[in-house]
């Protein structure tokens, strides 16, 4: 059975990396864009080079919960409308790139300035529209990521187990900008029973997952809610389109071709 496993997990990484949906062609990024979104909706106009948005560097910093749900990013690349006014206003990147807010006793430089830019902003600019600029990132993702435990695809880290060592102190509030999100009690962990024979079962667990994402970012928006005692069916088609757990998983978080890590639940021998 582990055999026949590990031989679907193989073939499913293959193909993953061959090709996308549609047969275009996948390359498979070094570790440290994965999960880098390029923000472009003003820039052109603005006579700027795109936003490079690292994912890895502001997860190490910040939950996933506060930016999508507080702050209201949308969960989709370019789909939240960004304008150079929102941040100066507080919004968005502005709340916490605001000259005034610290991360670790450091300030965090402020998003953005009135146009014309005066030239000794514009260094300050580029530390985000820096897409094709080859400009040297402000922080280095090999010194980071040189004490996570290691995994083989993503980011080539453990983000899960690095938060548990205390490899990371996630900020999950601001001043002024939290929702009042309502508490709920932690369900513990979910199995899941894969409607292919003979795959393992999936262990989900809310503890993981909340630590980054609470509750309200993935119900009921991503996950929505069942009747109790009704079973929500997903399909593996549906989360490679970005459905349920593809809204994050091949994005940001791990990508599906590692099965094991998802399908934990060894199988009963016969």
């Amino acid at each position: 059975m582990k055999r026949w496993f590990g031989a679907f997990c193989v073939l499913l990484f293959l193909s993953s990396l061959t090709f996308a949906q549609g047969g275009v062609k996948k390359t498979r990024l070094p570790p440290r864009y994965y999960g880098k979104v390029v923000i472009h909706n003003y820039s052109v106009q603005a006579r700027l080079a795109p936003v490079g948005f690292d994912h890895w560097l502001h997860r190490s910093k910040f939950t996933c919960r506060l930016c999508h749900v507080d702050l209201g990013f949308a969960m989709s690349a370019n789909a939240t409308d960004i304008k150079a006014a929102d941040n100066m206003n507080g919004d968005y990147c502005g709340a916490c790139h605001n000259g005034k807010s610290k991360f670790d006793d450091k300030k965090i430089f402020p998003a953005c300035a009135q146009q014309p830019v005066a030239a000794e902003q514009q260094k300050t600019c580029e530390r985000c529209h820096s897409e094709g600029k080859g400009i040297t990132p402000s922080e280095d993702f090999s010194t980071f990521v040189a004490t996570f435990p290691k995994k083989r695809f993503g980011n080539g880290i453990d983000w899960i187990e690095g938060e548990s060592m205390g490899l990371l102190k996630l900020v999950d509030s601001l001043d002024g900008v939290n929702s009042k999100s309502k508490l709920f009690k932690n369900p513990g962990d979910s199995i899941i029973t894969p409607q292919v024979k003979g795959m393992p079962d999936i262990i989900f667990s809310h503890d993981k997952h909340g630590v980054w994402n609470g509750c309200e970012l993935c119900h009921p928006e991503v996950f929505p809610s069942v009747e109790k005692g009704k079973a929500a069916v997903y399909s593996m088609n549906e989360i490679f389109e970005g459905k349920y757990c593809g809204a994050c998983h091949g994005k940001v978080a791990f990508p599906m071709v590692e099965c094991q890590r998802c399908h934990a639940k060894p199988v009963a021998s016969n």
